[in-house]
């Protein structure tokens, strides 16, 4: 099934770097680009009502991610690489389009890819603006604002992490909500945040289901640990590449040689990406939902706004710069469950970093 598009948004298939797959775009072809990253249990799809807002004299393009959406199934995510399968495939798309530079735009597992972004192809960015983005060192597994592995195996993050209920419920195809576990009804918590309904929602659930899900994709496989919670990171999907054990040194981002400005918008409500996220081993653990929990001092929840904050705060020092807007009342991805005040600072952050309308 392809999911239909917004009224302004047009739909190509490419080939970039190492996969074929739908690139959506808006705005005139000779507009500044902004380049749109999605996250997990997505596609390019919930990137459309942001990108058709975009001021007129801007080109979107959001591209679905190899193993997401449109791309060719049968190419799939090396997570021993972190984030480097989609930044290469993007640095492609742009190199494919004769961009030279761009702003970009990430959320959630976007965020992680903008990391990445920052630390090896910096001279590429105009500008970073990020929704609800993951914590620069990964998901779950680090003890402290420093990322410190809490062990040496990296247990505690990777595909374990993810539900195997909601596996079950993807694979299914299940659009209700008769589960707490169907798709919808996991958006419904821990994305929109409640009584936030998005007037797309059939069709952001039926962009998750396009998704490819197995042990070489969503959520991957995972690796038997001696540590709790007694898994560690595999080798394949997105969820392994988001471990600490995988993903790129954030101290890269500091040393990068051009420092774009970053915008840094995330909701109030936000229990995804928290210090203590609703699916860290610890936070549960702490609730009595994982049995055998060590404690805090054995295996404390990652802080991953912390870390968040003291990586940007760093980057100032570091020459950079960056503005953190907290918007209330909202959860995981303020992009689309509060898109008035995202649009307000995402556009006047797009306008500042590009006074002269460079291209």
């Amino acid at each position: 099934m392809t999911v239909p598009t917004l009224d302004g948004v047009t739909a190509r298939t490419m080939k970039t770097g190492g996969v074929t797959t739908r690139v959506l775009f808006t705005g005139p072809d000779d507009g500044i680009p902004v380049l749109f990253i999605q996250g997990n249990l997505s596609s390019a799809t919930w990137w459309e009502e942001t990108m058709v807002a975009l001021p007129d004299r801007y080109r979107g393009i959001a591209p679905d991610l190899r193993g997401f959406g449109g791309a060719d199934p049968a190419v799939k995510v090396d997570a021993t690489r972190g984030m480097g399968d989609y930044v290469d495939d993007l640095v492609a798309l742009l190199d494919d389009l004769g961009i030279d530079k761009a702003h970009i735009v990430g959320m959630s597992l976007g965020g992680n890819i903008a990391w990445h972004l920052m630390a090896d192809h910096s001279e590429r960015l105009l500008s970073v603006n990020l929704s609800g983005p993951g914590a620069p060192y990964g998901f779950c597994g680090t003890r402290d604002v420093e990322g410190t592995p809490i062990h040496d195996d990296f247990a505690g993050s990777g595909a374990g992490l993810s539900n195997p209920l909601l596996i079950e419920q993807l694979k299914a195809k299940n659009a209700g909500i008769d589960s707490p576990y169907t798709v919808r009804s996991a958006l419904r918590l821990l994305v929109w945040k409640p009584p936030v309904i998005p007037e797309r929602e059939d069709e952001f659930v039926a962009a998750s289901f396009e998704m490819q899900v197995g042990e070489d994709s969503y959520p991957g496989d995972l690796v038997e640990s001696p540590n709790w919670p007694f898994f560690a990171p595999g080798r394949w999907g997105s969820i392994n590449a988001l471990s600490p054990k995988h993903i790129r040194d954030p101290k890269a981002i500091l040393e990068a040689p051009h420092k774009p400005s970053v915008l840094w918008v995330r909701g109030d409500g936000d229990f995804a990406v928290a210090d203590g996220a609703a699916s860290d081993p610890a936070t549960l653990g702490a609730m009595g939902l994982k049995p055998d929990w060590p404690g805090p001092e054995q295996h404390p929840a990652q802080p991953m706004v912390a870390q968040t904050r003291h990586l940007l705060d760093k980057y100032v020092e570091a020459g950079g710069s960056f503005q953190e807007v907290v918007v209330a009342d909202c959860g995981h991805v303020p992009s689309m469950t509060k898109p008035d005040e995202f649009n307000r600072a995402f556009h006047a952050h797009l306008e500042s970093t590009n006074p002269g309308g460079e291209k």
